[in-house]
Formats: structure tokens, sequence, C-alpha cells
């Protein structure tokens, strides 16, 4: 007897499939994940403290000055998470109302006693992996803040460290890591300023914004030139907004230009690995197994949701001919 056929495999898959068909264990264990990630990102928040790296007397790229950001938090956060959760329920209602077949869309399962329609199971899955992914990359980035502690480029006038002409002396080479800011800023921007690398602002409109761009990619299918060009310009726009929030932490004095980068690449890189590697996005089966209701229709399981726009047919004459042969 082989190995693909051992007596428990048999078992362990019905086991698997018995909590796969239970809505209510799969959002429970989905909403553990995300709270198991989310749960570092709190203490970083609460109670992390930044290492304390020293600085170069002469330093210049820590002189620049202290500015507002011109993309904010709250701006980030409400474009990064509203864009995307938009873009989410309106394509998969479209797709609901024009691509999906009958058997599909009538089809439900349940959660207790209430059906959840398989448009909204299918939005359940895009959903649950864009916020478990947005956590993971706030969670990297955040590790690597804390435990760099780099400093921003307005250091200096943000803390104006006291005594600075008696601690360096003439020795403008000297690094100094025992110092006293006098500039009686806030605490939260006192650790704030040891917090430049990698930007935040960057990692997280990368990853938002090229999620949603890939997930376009992948849902918004339909026949057409003009609906081609219209998904290729809302890609555009999201990829250029990202693009502007990390060209803004620059011109802002926020971060140094590799912590924006490193940003970027960290953004850009968690989410293709989320998409391709979490998510049922490209997966050309996945998302039609894990909607079919139990018992469903042979019609209903031969649906695809990613079929090509445009499949390739062969010509009747061609297919008489190797017939023949």
């Amino acid at each position: 007897m082989s190995d693909d056929h051992l007596p428990c495999d048999g078992h362990v898959r019905r086991r698997a499939e018995a909590f796969s068909n239970n809505l209510v264990l799969v959002v429970v264990f989905h909403a553990l994940c995300i709270v198991l990630v989310g749960i570092p990102i709190l203490i970083f928040f609460v109670a992390g403290r930044p290492f304390k790296r020293g600085f170069f007397c002469n330093d210049e790229s820590l002189m620049y000055p202290f500015r507002e950001s011109t993309v904010t938090s709250a701006m980030l956060y409400s474009y990064g998470l509203l864009i995307p959760l938009f873009l989410f329920l309106v394509v998969e209602f479209l797709r609901f109302r024009t691509k999906m077949p009958e058997t599909l869309r009538l089809s439900s399962r349940y959660m207790g006693r209430w059906p959840v329609p398989a448009w909204v199971q299918v939005l359940y899955q895009v959903i649950g992996s864009f916020l478990f992914g947005a956590c993971v990359s706030q969670l990297i980035t955040d590790i690597a803040k804390y435990n760099i502690g780099r400093l921003r480029p307005h250091f200096f006038d943000l803390c104006k460290p006291s005594n600075l002409d008696l601690i360096c002396g003439n020795n403008r080479h000297a690094y100094i890591e025992e110092f006293t800011c006098s500039s009686g800023a806030s605490e939260r921007l006192l650790k704030e300023v040891r917090l430049s690398f990698l930007s935040g602002h960057s990692s997280f409109s990368a990853y938002t914004m090229f999620f949603a761009a890939l997930y376009l990619q992948a849902r918004a299918s339909w026949p057409g030139g003009v609906a081609r060009i219209g998904r290729a310009v809302v890609q555009a726009y999201l990829i250029l907004l990202a693009w502007y929030t990390a060209l803004s932490r620059v011109s802002d004095y926020k971060h140094h230009w590799s912590d924006v980068l490193a940003g970027c690449v960290q953004g850009y890189i968690t989410a293709i690995l989320i998409v391709f590697g979490v998510s049922p996005l490209f997966n050309r089966r996945r998302i039609t197994k894990d909607v079919e209701s139990p018992g469903a229709s042979s019609a209903t399981r031969s649906f695809n949701t990613f079929q090509p726009e445009h499949p390739l047919t062969v010509p009747q004459n061609e297919t008489a001919a190797k017939r023949q042969e």
C-alpha cells in the first residue's frame, strides 16, 4: 500500500473537510490568526522602547527642520483601508451580478442558522487575506523600527541636545551616546524621532495599494478593451498614490531616502507573498471550491471563477483532420 492511500489520510481529510464546512470555526480560526499577529503590534505601540542609537556631531543628515506630515497617519490608514475595501465590494458585487453562474449564485452555506451567499464568502476570503497581510506588514515594520532605532532627519531640531558644543568640543567626528534633549518636546515625539527605519507610511501604502492592484488584475476581468484600459488606469492611480506617500516622507524630512526605499520593498514583497501564498486570488479552483455548498451540483463544481476572457478554440476542420490521422 502506497503512502498516498494510508487509512489515516482519509480520516484526516474528512476531519479537515468537516472543519472547513463549519463557517463559525473557520471565522474564529481566521480571527485568531489576525489577533496573534496584532498583539505584538499593540505591545510595540503601548510599551515598546526603541534602541537608543547615538549620533555623530557632524552628521548633516540629522540637521533638517521638523515639519508636519503631508500625509498624516489618519489619512494613510483611511485611504489604505477604505480604498481597497471599496474596490473589493464593488468588484465582487459586479462579478456576482454578471459572471457567477445561477447555480453558484443561489447556493449558500450556513453560519449557524443564517445563510451566507457565495459572493459574500468570496468577499470574506479576500478581505481576510488583505487584513492579515496588513498586520504582517505592520509587524515587520515595527520589529525593524524598534530594534534599529535609527534617528530621523529632523533629530537635532526636535531634540536639541543640551550642551552640544561642550559635549562635542573640537572633535566634530565624536560619536555621542549619552545626551539629554532640551527642546521640551513630548515623550511621544522623542520616541518617534528614533523610529526612522523603516518607513511605516511607505510600507503600509505600498502593501495596501499593490494588493489592491493585484486584486484588480485577478478579479476585474471583464472582456473588452475599454474594461482593460479602465482597470489599468485604476491600478496606475493606486501605485502612484503609494509612490506619492513615500516621496512625501522624504520631502517632509520624516525619513531618510533609504528608509523609504526599504519600506516600499517590504510592502511590495509582503503583498506578493500574501496574494500568491495566502489569498485564493490567482488560484484557478480554490475560490470556487471554498464557496461550494455540500452537495453542490456538477454544474456548480465545474464552474471556474478565473476562466480566461478569450479562451482559445480549435477550428472544427483542424479537429476533424486530427481525428482522421
